[in-house]
């Protein structure tokens, strides 16, 4: 046994006070700069400030949905509606391609226990390939029906044993089935690491909602793709003779029932669909777990009227089964109620017995009384009587469901990828973009009108009034400690820092970290304080005292909720826009008061394009210095790896009309420096870079404004008294 010396004790004794130490006056230091977080009884769930804000936004939209919804009355209403919705949804998914071979190719054979299996590799797209397997039952009377199968999200897709289970019964019950690979599941992750044999990203419902928000960056949705696949898988089916080609089923649990439930509505040849833990409401699901990853929120969807029983009404009066259960994370009441509702259109069209719902008391997941049921609904609707009593089985190994030579298509194949083919579709609207530029004038008038359109801003209000909280004196300045009411029902704390010899220039200086991590900038803030600089040290939404809240979601990345900014993208806003608006209202209340005749602005990092939106659509802020901005939106499109902590900055569609640096050459000739500029994933000095910052400087040339751009290198962060030198000289 180790002896330890007593002057090692003391040495570790007096270690562990000094640590302790250093972390209680960091947080009493914290702790004093709070504004609302544990003083004001109602701001005390302010770190979910956001959330409620645009759930509280959802609902409002969802309200009017069921209003237009209660009015439907006649068949010819529901038709009506069905014609509106499809067509909005083919817009809001964006276009699909068009059909090309399928050049499908088995590569292996397996002979069971009274089936076959075949599995294949399909292209849903050129180049673009479905792993997928063919489950051919022997006692099958040809043509038969046949089964798309879509899996949930597990890694291992279709070959999971909860999901080989009602699988398999389906084939020993006499139905064909075609089980697929979803993307970023089983053989076809998006971003697998060869090195660590997994994915680089993590989960599949990170992999969906990583590539997403790129495809959201052009206006479209990824469930675009997921939906295709799907498509073509049907295309498979009816392509063999042993299908008969008018009793096509789709069925899926989790994921697999929101592919079930998109498939069914776009593709008319599905006869019968039975989506399973997926169909609720968007209202109960906010309400409860918040929404879920990315191929589940299409671009906009709320804001034009789509809930999920739209996916269903679709579908009247085709026989559809829900399938569902109690203590699921998708809201049982949702499930009810969007039964109800649909049940209304059935009944319409006189098919009232061709919408049924069957629910049992379990979690999220399969359940024998669920299957069951759907083995009958199939045998009922697809016209295969039989028992419909599940059937023990025996499973199959990965090994024996594998298509590819190395288990992955990417190291196989060396196939299309998701990032790709968006990457392509992104260069349409680059180059209508660069082809705008031509006429400055008018690209610089359309960007404000797009860039506020499509970032969801609003203009703030300017009559609400600070509530003072307490002063924090310090050597050389004042910390005085407000909120005010931001753009809905939440409060936006702020530091008012005020210098002993004050000037009459102000900065309002943002944070990824909020006031605390202004706090830290200690050189910068220093300069100011010392140069007579008053400076907002604001806490916007999802930053500081409202950060931090409850909604992380199934695709939390880096400490980033896409579930979230999905939420903002529902609903036809951004959560830059949202910010932007506080701190073209924070602006203001600088400017109004006493002494100050001008507002400069500071961004670092992901904060730089909320600045950026803010000063371009409004005047106050008149010169500002982005810190480590990274560098367009068209950054994150050409980029397969992006850094998710800018997630919140995007604005979905922007790249339809607009980019960063075309709001940046907005602001010319407002006096503007860049320092250390990035791309989407952190790295300098790229060819993307120096292409983005070339706009901006053909701009300020073209303004006779060269002089008043300043374009250095990350070093010069370090000294502020060079960084900031000209904003010196406005004070003498």
């Amino acid at each position: 046994m180790k002896i330890i010396s007593k002057k090692n004790l003391r040495i570790n004794f007096f270690l562990i006070i000094s640590v302790a130490m250093f972390f209680t006056n960091s947080i009493k230091a914290q702790n004093e700069l709070d504004v609302v977080r544990n003083k004001w009884l109602k701001y005390s769930d302010s770190s979910n400030s956001l959330y409620h804000h645009l759930t509280d936004g959802a609902y409002k939209l969802l309200d009017l949905r069921v209003e237009k919804i209660s009015k439907l009355t006649t068949a010819y209403d529901w038709q009506k509606r069905q014609s509106q919705i499809r067509q909005t949804m083919y817009n809001l998914l964006g276009p699909f391609p068009e059909k090309t071979p399928l050049n499908a190719k088995i590569t292996g054979r397996l002979e069971k226990d009274g089936y076959k299996v075949e599995n294949v590799i399909y292209e849903s797209l050129p180049g673009f390939y479905v792993t997928a397997s063919l489950f051919i039952p022997n006692n099958a009377k040809y043509p038969a029906p046949a089964i798309l199968f879509c899996s949930g999200h597990s890694s291992e897709a279709y070959r999971k044993m909860s999901y080989q289970l009602p699988l398999l019964n389906l084939v020993k019950r006499g139905f064909i089935v075609l089980a697929i690979d979803p993307i970023g599941q089983g053989e076809r992750l998006q971003y697998f690491d060869p090195n660590k044999g997994k994915s680089a990203i993590g989960s599949s419902t990170k992999e969906h909602s990583y590539s997403s928000v790129q495809v959201a960056l052009i206006g479209q949705s990824i469930a675009k793709y997921f939906i295709w696949d799907g498509i073509r898988g049907i295309d498979y089916l009816v392509s063999r003779k042993e299908v008969d080609p008018s009793r096509i089923g789709v069925h899926g649990l989790s994921g697999g029932g929101t592919q079930t439930a998109y498939i069914s509505a776009f593709d008319e040849r599905v006869a019968a669909s039975a989506p399973a833990c997926y169909i609720t409401s968007y209202r109960r699901l906010m309400e409860s777990v918040g929404v879920q990853d990315g191929e589940q929120n299409f671009y906009h969807g709320i804001l034009y009227g789509i809930d999920h029983a739209d996916f269903i009404e679709l579908r009247v009066p085709k026989p559809t089964l829900i399938m569902a259960t109690t203590k699921d994370f998708f809201n049982i009441q949702g499930a009810r109620e969007t039964f109800d509702e649909v049940k209304r259109a059935y009944e319409v069209f006189g098919k009232p017995d061709n919408l049924e719902m069957t629910e049992d008391d379990f979690e999220h997941g399969y359940t024998k009384k669920n299957r069951e049921a759907m083995y009958a609904f199939f045998q009922k609707h697809l016209m295969l009587p039989g028992s419909h009593e599940e059937e023990e089985v025996e499973y199959l190994t990965e090994e024996e469901l594998q298509k590819t030579s190395t288990g992955q298509l990417s190291t196989s194949l060396g196939v299309e990828t998701l990032f790709r083919l968006n990457c392509r579709e992104a260069e349409k609207y680059t180059s209508i973009l660069q082809e705008a530029r031509k006429d400055l004038g008018r690209n610089l008038r359309e960007t404000l009108i797009s860039a506020k359109q499509l970032s969801g801003y609003r203009e703030p209000s300017f009559s609400d009034m600070p509530v003072f909280t307490g002063r924090v004196q310090k050597d050389g300045y004042t910390i005085e400690k407000y909120f005010i009411k931001g753009e809905g029902d939440y409060v936006i704390p702020y530091l008012l820092l005020i210098p002993a010899n004050a000037n009459t220039k102000a900065v309002i200086y943002l944070h990824p970290e909020g006031k605390q991590g202004i706090i830290k900038e200690e050189n910068e803030l220093k300069w100011l304080m010392k140069n007579g600089f008053t400076v907002l040290a604001p806490d916007l939404l999802e930053t500081g005292e409202l950060g931090g809240g409850y909604l992380k979601g199934d695709a939390y990345i880096d400490n980033t909720s896409y579930n979230m900014y999905y939420t903002a993208m529902l609903i036809g806003r951004s959560i830059v826009g949202i910010q932007a608006a506080d701190v073209v209202k924070l602006s203001h209340l600088l400017k109004q008061k006493e002494r100050i005749d001008s507002v400069f602005g500071i961004a670092r990092e992901g904060m730089s394009p909320v600045l950026l939106h803010a000063t371009a659509f409004d005047t106050v802020i008149s010169r500002i210095a982005l810190l480590k901005p990274y560098s367009s939106y068209r950054s994150f499109v050409i980029n397969r790896f992006y850094d998710p902590r800018f997630v919140y900055s995007l604005v979905p569609g922007a790249l339809t009309a607009y980019d960063l640096p075309d709001l940046v050459a907005s602001l010319a000739p407002k006096e503007l420096i860049i320092v250390g500029m990035t791309n989407a994933n952190g790295q300098t000095n790229t060819e993307d870079i120096e292409a983005d910052m070339e706009i901006i400087k053909s701009v300020y040339r073209y303004k006779n404004a060269k002089d008043r751009l300043e374009v250095l290198p990350e070093d010069f962060i370090a000294t502020p008294s060079i960084l900031f030198r000209g904003w010196a000289k406005e004070i003498f």
